[in-house]
């Protein structure tokens, strides 16, 4: 019998898969809720989603080298308060660089920023943003101090 599983089923297939089954375990998995009958429609309906989401997988990866390309070599001022000696009082973090990214306009999340070593002096860093697996920018952090 032919099935199109709505869930991921182990020894069996994915989520979207369209299944040929012995008729006993396609009966339990309709039963079970696990995969519907492939009848005409419902092939129908398995091929738009899966149109559907090739679609929105594409936009995705759109909207991420768009991104890349905006932040690719932009330079974020970050200003750190010093003491007399221009010590810092701890470093610069990724949520500091995501902040300044944000109010630039750049949603880029904390955990994205890839920080090798802590930022404890002033100077010009060049770091990494991994936006997906397959997108990865670089931007560079400029470290300035206040002196109180």
């Amino acid at each position: 019998m032919k099935i199109i599983l709505l869930k991921d089923v182990k020894g069996t297939g994915k989520k979207g898969d369209i299944v040929e089954s012995k008729d006993g375990f396609a009966r339990f998995l309709l039963k079970n809720g696990s995969a519907v009958e492939a009848a005409s429609q419902a092939l129908n309906e398995n091929q738009q989603q899966k149109q559907a989401q090739a679609f929105h997988v594409a936009e995705q990866k759109r909207l991420n080298k768009e991104l890349r390309q905006k932040l690719e070599g932009k330079e974020i001022v970050v200003t750190v308060k010093t003491g007399e000696n221009g010590k810092f009082f701890g470093s610069v973090t990724s949520k500091e660089i995501a902040e300044k990214l944000a109010e630039q306009g750049y949603k880029v999340d904390k955990k994205k920023i890839i920080l090798n070593t802590p930022i404890k002096s002033t100077g010009v860093y060049s770091l990494d943003v991994r936006i997906s697996a397959e997108e990865t920018a670089k931007i560079k952090i400029r470290v300035e101090s206040i002196n109180d």
